[in-house]
């Protein structure tokens, strides 16, 4: 993980790799030419004031994602100057938003890789910002390369593409370094970052080694390491209670299904938050199978699982001031003689029974078990994470994810969250007369329903899990969950590890007593 650092060294004499500064478009009132931003005024001093037509000259916009390298001015202890996109500038010398920041800053830690250590002279007004360039830093900077065969293990791993390790430190330049809240803001984007990166992680770890069983491994370590209170739920165990749709989802599989409960507790909590995630450690449609090129990536089902255990780790490093409770629902989806066959009908652990139509609609049935066990603790609302639906990548896209709720101002709430932390997201219906295409002749309820808005489709079903007067959102996060282009941003190759700053922020706002 890359070493972050506050420092009020001026750019010049700073021994380091590289020197970031940011570069933004000209505002559509100004020059169309790019404009050096605040932060790297000493460096554009160095150029005589003219580093704006240099980064101009070498084909630079200041367009978001763009990065430009140039020989740092003479008398710089630093070799190398990295200009990097910030976007369009601000009206009115505004200050950059958060985001901008944070990408920018991702950006250009992937671009320093290889690097031992790099200043950061990015716009930074205040500890908001120094926490949005930290996590930037900390996100961009990540690298997965556990199965490749030339890495070693620990900082010194290397990226197999290019053999450079990450960005080994960063120096937040204009930082206070005996500012409270400045450590503050750093300490903060680390415990974030380094949990959503645990995330990641998981969700890039093939399927042969991340089973629930060893899923359900990982979140007891890491809960005995974090002081959070865990329960396991095996298969005798999921039988004797009753987990049908669990239990029915797993029963194709050699590994068995497990239901992991993470409990952090604080003393001051005056708020409970239940956060449920669908953890399909690899789905293979079951006997519905997935077509030819739809299964390669399905390690990655069980992202919300991991969005869940990464969030709740988050809120007990940083010692919020709110009861968090994860659910990690887990199980691997299998075609074999033992697996349930559409038209079985399965007895839930609410009691209610589900015709399975559809073995590929199979994230609802071990979320609606997870829901409903959630629910027995009465917490005052509960958030379900899942890669659920293809429908919801086709209404939005592959980069945002989907909010739906049994309550709109909590749905606002949550989406407001998502804004706050930079993750898009969008809120959508739960039409009632879709609810409708979910009867069955045989059971109380099918798994599957009308094709045209199958997201909500699903959502409807999961609400039919959530224990009466508790307030429940649903995230499909299937469009974001898993890049499979280019990286961007701060964003890999891979797993992403969305919703991850969502929970965490929705928990921040809990024990702040701000979240509705």
């Amino acid at each position: 993980m890359t070493a972050l650092t506050l420092s009020t060294a001026a750019a010049p004499g700073l021994r380091a790799d590289a020197i970031v500064i940011g570069v933004a478009k000209g505002a559509a009132s100004k020059a169309s030419g790019p404009v050096v931003a605040p932060g790297a005024e000493a460096v554009d001093q160095a150029y005589d004031g003219r580093l704006a037509g240099v980064l101009e000259t070498l084909g630079a916009s200041g367009a978001e994602g763009e990065v430009t390298k140039l020989p740092a001015p003479a008398g710089f202890k630093a070799p190398l100057v990295v200009a990097v996109g910030l976007g369009t500038q601000p009206e009115k010398d505004a200050a950059y938003d958060a985001e901008a920041l944070r990408r920018a800053a991702g950006v250009a830690a992937r671009a320093l890789a290889g690097s031992k250590k790099a200043a950061f002279a990015l716009p930074l007004t205040d500890a908001a910002d120094a926490g949005a360039i930290a996590e930037g830093v900390l996100l961009g900077a990540y690298s997965f390369d556990a199965y490749k065969g030339n890495a070693p293990s620990g900082a010194a791993a290397k990226d197999g593409k290019n053999g450079r390790a990450p960005l080994a430190e960063a120096a937040l330049l204009g930082g206070k370094p005996r500012d409270k809240a400045y450590k503050a803001a750093l300490e903060r984007a680390t415990a974030v970052a380094e949990e959503l990166n645990r995330a990641r992680d998981l969700i890039n770890t093939p399927p042969n080694d991340l089973n629930p069983e060893a899923f359900a491994a990982i979140a007891q370590a890491a809960a005995k390491e974090h002081g959070i209170k865990v329960q396991v739920l095996d298969e005798k165990a999921l039988t004797k209670g009753g987990y049908g749709g669990i239990l029915g989802v797993g029963a194709g599989s050699a590994s068995g299904p497990r239901l992991v409960k993470l409990s952090y507790t604080s003393s001051k909590a005056k708020r409970h938050l239940a956060f449920v995630g669908k953890g399909i450690t690899y789905d293979s449609g079951g006997i519905s199978l997935k077509p030819a090129g739809h299964n390669e990536t399905m390690k990655c089902d069980m992202s919300g699982a991991a969005a869940v255990f990464a969030a709740v780790v988050a809120a007990a490093r940083l010692g919020l001031e709110v009861n968090v409770t994860g659910w990690l629902a887990l199980a691997e989806n299998m075609p074999s003689g033992s697996a349930t066959r559409p038209g079985d009908v399965l007895r839930m652990y609410s009691g209610k029974t589900v015709e399975v139509l559809n073995t590929d609609a199979e994230g609802r049935l071990v979320l609606a078990d997870a829901l409903w066990a959630a629910s027995q603790e009465k917490p005052d609302a509960i958030v379900d994470v899942a890669t659920l639906t293809g429908a919801m990548m086709l209404a939005l896209g592959s980069r945002t994810f989907g909010i739906m709720a049994n309550d709109d101002a909590f749905r606002t709430a949550v989406h407001e969250a998502a804004e706050q932390v930079g993750e898009p997201a969008w809120p959508m219906p739960l039409p009632e007369h879709l609810r409708k295409g979910m009867e069955s002749a045989t059971a109380d309820i099918a798994n599957m329903g009308e094709r045209m808005g199958g997201g909500l489709v699903a959502g409807l079903f999961l609400r039919e899990f959530v224990g009466e007067g508790i307030t429940w959102a649903h995230l499909d996060i299937a469009g974001p969950a898993f890049n499979e282009g280019g990286p961007f941003g701060y964003t890999p190759k891979g797993g992403t590890g969305s919703a991850v700053r969502t929970l965490v922020r929705l928990a921040e706002l809990a024990s702040a007593g701000e979240l509705g």
